[in-house]
């Protein structure tokens, strides 16, 4: 690369569980110290001006909608109510995210004109281009659509570069590491082979719309310090998921 050239933007979806936000069996549904943290490496990763960043964050701290109907609420409604949850989400990340000088904004695809944007495709693109942070929040705007099929269809129709998949493990493995001990970590795997080996990546709404859009996965361990930072950058962090493996 010669010293004049300028590198291109890399655009990712970052994806949080809402579950992530909460540290252990602490009563506070959001932890203030894990936002922060995340604020904080999301802010490292920025600092270079080379990356836009959209996030997707899930609401099962608060609400797990698919939960709910099992227990006999009807589904549709407790979907909803679970895209609320994703909102507080949310806001407290926007929160944290712009006490480390991070502009950012929530775009929700439920209509609160008081606490977020409404969701426009071409809006959100132009935010993400000015180097502001997007939050996409209730979900799809539809029951029955998880917060993984949210990201995988932002990520589409922004033309992201891959999706950041944030867990509680630090990649993808052949089978349930918390079950077999011997399971295998994948440092890349493709499409196909998760498909045929049946790996639980995301669930198969969202893993069909990044197969189809040829949009890679990173699946990432995100209470591994530094990891948030390294995954946007586009380090080798965790496993990735694309066409080739």
């Amino acid at each position: 690369m010669s010293p004049n050239s300028v590198p291109s933007k890399r655009r990712v979806i970052l994806k949080l569980s809402g579950e992530a936000l909460r540290e252990g069996k602490s009563s506070d549904n959001i932890s203030p110290e894990i936002v922060d943290r995340i604020a904080r490496e999301v802010c490292d990763a920025m600092s270079g001006g080379n990356v836009e960043l959209g996030i997707v964050v899930g609401g099962g701290n608060f609400w797990r909608g698919a939960s709910a109907s099992a227990r006999g609420m009807d589904r549709a409604t407790a979907d909803y109510v679970g895209m609320l949850a994703t909102v507080m989400n949310a806001l407290a990340l926007q929160g944290a995210l712009e006490h480390q000088g991070v502009p950012c904004v929530v775009q929700s695809a439920i209509e609160m004109q008081n606490v977020a944007e409404t969701f426009i495709r071409r809006k959100a693109v132009r935010h993400l281009s000015e180097g502001t942070v997007v939050i996409f929040a209730a979900g799809t705007g539809s029951p029955f659509f998880s917060t993984d099929t949210t990201a995988a269809l932002r990520a589409s129709e922004t033309s992201s570069d891959a999706v950041l998949k944030a867990t509680m493990v630090d990649g993808v493995y052949d089978s349930d590491p918390k079950k077999n001990p011997d399971a295998k970590r994948y440092d890349r795997v493709s499409f196909r082979e998760c498909i045929t080996s049946e790996l639980k990546v995301m669930d198969s709404t969202a893993f069909t719309l990044c197969m189809e859009n040829n949009i890679p996965i990173v699946v990432f361990d995100l209470n591994d310090c530094g990891k948030v930072t390294q995954a946007i950058l586009g380090e080798d962090v965790g496993t990735r998921v694309d066409q080739e493996g």
